[in-house]
């Protein structure tokens, strides 16, 4: 196929990124992890599902970065969980190192390529890649308020019995207990969802997408979600590759909009051939726009973290 798309990372996301890339035929895959035999294993299996799928996309696992060269996307899904008594800043500090090392390898063997960042802490690590990659900014981006957009999407559906397909939702912020969801602007058939719902209920769907991710790591005991999360980041890997041009809310490195500097945070932006090809500003109320200013500085407290230690 003519395009391709590494992923870094064969755990659940990023296999089950793979598995999505492939089977919408959106591109050749190279699937890269450090633990030998993992990405090879996982390709292959998902190569012998291709005739069922029918599907001609070509699958890679390698242990290297040889085979990415010439990306037109990479996928970082790399890194450690939190471990149960890891502190927050002991945990940026493994991932920090993890995603400069996998940045400077990628970006010297792709360097045009679009880097879709979802390793966590999400805002901390946007800024790790810009950095270690030297790439603008509109290559650089993180996946955050797409998940958590869909998230709200699903539980607006359930909510009031309709199609996911009629949902729309706006989420702005940093990823988790910092969203901002925008109910407002937040729709089923373009009616908004403060007309179809009473506000406990909407609230009530808003505290129960914060803690979205919380809610599945409570119920697996032994893991956290990944087909959700997967299919984010193919949907704006999908918007770049048909340079479809679609409005989505992304982590998104800021000069000024919204009043904020030098900071990557959830945003809507328009996704195309080049990357973020537009940061797209809203009108905000007053209580939105001192809930996002929370939200920043919840990322810049991570991004002082950051400065302060060795990676």
């Amino acid at each position: 196929m003519d395009k391709k798309v590494t992923v870094v990372g064969a755990g659940n996301v990023g296999a089950t990124a793979a598995q999505r890339l492939a089977e919408k035929e959106l591109c050749d895959v190279i699937l890269v992890d450090i633990i030998e035999g993992v990405p090879q294993g996982k390709s292959l299996d998902l190569t012998e599902a291709a005739p069922i799928e029918k599907h001609d996309a070509h699958l890679t696992g390698t242990n290297d970065y040889e085979a990415s060269a010439g990306s037109d996307i990479v996928i970082i899904t790399a890194g450690i969980p939190r471990k149960p008594g890891m502190s927050r800043d002991d945990l940026i500090s493994t991932n920090a190192g993890i995603m400069k090392n996998v940045t400077r390898a990628v970006s010297q063997k792709s360097p045009d390529a679009v880097l879709i960042i979802v390793s966590n802490p999400l805002d901390a690590m946007c800024h790790v890649a810009y950095e270690a990659s030297g790439f603008p900014k509109n290559r650089v981006m993180g996946m955050a308020g797409v998940l958590d957009s869909a998230r709200f999407r699903a539980f607006i559906s359930m909510e009031l019995n309709v199609s996911v397909e009629n949902t729309h939702a706006f989420v702005l912020g940093g990823h988790g207990d910092t969203m901002v969801p925008l109910p407002r602007y937040s729709t089923v058939a373009g009616i908004p969802i403060t007309e179809l719902m009473p506000q406990d209920r909407i609230d009530a769907l808003v505290d129960r997408t914060a803690n979205g991710g919380a809610e599945i790591v409570s119920l697996l005991k032994t893991g956290s979600a990944y087909y959700a999360p997967a299919s984010a980041a193919v949907e704006m890997a999908e918007s770049i590759l048909k340079d479809k041009k679609k409005i989505l809310p992304c982590a998104a490195y800021l000069e000024g909009e919204y009043g904020l500097k030098g900071l990557f945070i959830g945003v809507p932006v328009k996704l195309g051939a080049t990357g973020i090809e537009e940061i797209i500003e809203i009108s905000l109320t007053k209580d939105e726009k001192a809930a996002l200013q929370k939200s920043a500085d919840a990322v810049a407290e991570l991004k002082d973290v950051l400065a302060g230690i060795d990676y």
